[in-house]
């Protein structure tokens, strides 16, 4: 943080928001501003309605005195849209700024119907949700996206995903806005901001930000129709340089050569190990399923021919996180998706404690998901307040509302 009068009111905003200075005295005290000048940039933050007095704090003082009066990050004043969208399934909602899940809907959608029929119907169930959550169109400040591909997080496009025919480079933030607009009645020429991510970074990041924030190393693989993986760095997602980075459903695996894979080449991790993998066997064997949400259906029903085949995708996918663990060195590896249960998660143990060098997995945590479904929406809300309430972006969003 910028100290001294390079502070701006940005900055005191992160710290407000990240606990560390909380009271006028503490920000003087941090940034080294006057109090007249913290009383400046407080203002303006004041009056864009992005900060709120709260309870008056201790008194620090020995001889007593009154009480300093906290200020808080005003969660209220804004809405985040966001989306997780599976190869044939979506879960759409509306959040608080604090991540509160304030209306939500889970349906059909498939991507192979392309990018303008899907985002067009997730326009219609933005403005749906709105009106449930009694939030007009005019309160959302930005839209996450989860989507099951790799994405060049800086422009926001999709890059060759093997699950979304149709999608590669195509303006998912345009057509977004446009229908939210459509939908919502909101000023098409004021586009609203759209992040883009791949939807195991969001799950990763959601899931750590939630339940692991002191993890500075923190990975989630998931196991659904497809295979792949997020990780979170020093509280930041880990994207490679082109949002390639836990792409680990590619990885040739000897045990897969014969199996073709959706991104046309044969020994993918995923074409042996992933829900939809898992699902093919079954149907070959007498046993129907579509997808990975199917296996997880019969996995909870305990049929034994979906129980005996997602143990060994798990051993499967544990083996090639031995490799994933050795190189990271992680101090939680979560297992979520469809098929993130105890069989799955027995397999994965198995050849994962067999295979890795006994100091990569000595302080590793090997977990479930805590968010569940949900953890894509959380990540996806949490990626979109990170990015517009960042110090160097609030001067921007100040300066444009002329305070």
């Amino acid at each position: 943080m910028r100290a001294g009068s390079q502070a701006s009111a940005g900055d005191l905003l992160q710290l407000v928001r990240s606990g560390r200075a909380t009271t006028r005295g503490a920000l003087q005290h941090e940034t080294g501003l006057s109090r007249a000048t913290v009383g400046q940039r407080l203002d303006r933050l004041f009056r864009a309605g992005w900060l709120r007095e709260g309870a008056g704090g201790p008194v620090d003082s020995p001889l007593g005195g009154r009480p300093s009066i906290t200020l808080e990050f005003d969660d209220a004043h804004a809405v985040v849209l966001a989306a997780d969208l599976d190869t044939r399934h979506a879960r759409v909602a509306v959040l608080s700024l604090g991540g509160e899940i304030l209306a939500e809907h889970m349906g059909v959608l498939v991507l192979d119907e392309g990018p303008e029929t899907v985002l067009g119907e997730l326009g219609r169930h933005f403005a749906e949700l709105l009106d449930k959550a009694g939030r007009h169109a005019g309160s959302v400040c930005g839209i996450g996206l989860a989507v099951p591909g790799p994405v060049d997080h800086a422009s926001g496009l999709v890059v060759q995903p093997p699950m979304m025919p149709g999608w590669d480079g195509y303006d998912i933030g345009g057509r977004l806005a446009r229908a939210l607009a459509e939908h919502a009645g909101t000023d098409g020429g004021a586009r609203v901001p759209v992040l883009v991510d791949n939807d195991a970074n969001l799950m990763a990041y959601g899931e750590q930000r939630t339940g692991y924030p002191d993890c500075s190393a923190f990975a989630l693989v998931k196991v659904s129709t497809g295979i792949g993986a997020g990780v979170v760095v020093g509280g930041s997602v880990y994207r490679g340089i082109d949002g390639g980075a836990g792409d680990i459903g590619h990885i040739r695996v000897p045990e897969g050569a014969g199996a073709l894979c959706r991104c046309g080449s044969y020994g993918c991790l995923a074409a042996l190990a992933s829900g939809g993998a898992v699902a093919r066997r079954l149907t070959e064997a007498g046993v129907p399923a579509a997808s990975g949400s199917d296996v997880r259906d019969l996995l909870a029903a305990g049929n034994p021919e979906a129980v005996a085949l997602a143990r060994e995708a798990g051993r499967h996918v544990g083996e090639v996180l031995a490799t994933v663990v050795t190189l990271l060195n992680p101090g939680v590896l979560m297992i979520a998706g469809d098929l993130a249960g105890t069989h799955f998660l027995t397999g994965v143990r198995e050849l994962l404690y067999q295979r890795a060098l006994p100091r990569s997995t000595a302080r590793l945590d090997v977990v479930t998901s805590r968010l569940g479904d949900r953890a894509g929406l959380i990540g996806a809300g949490a990626m979109v307040v990170e990015h517009l309430y960042a110090p160097e972006r609030v001067e921007e969003r100040l300066a444009a509302l002329g305070v």
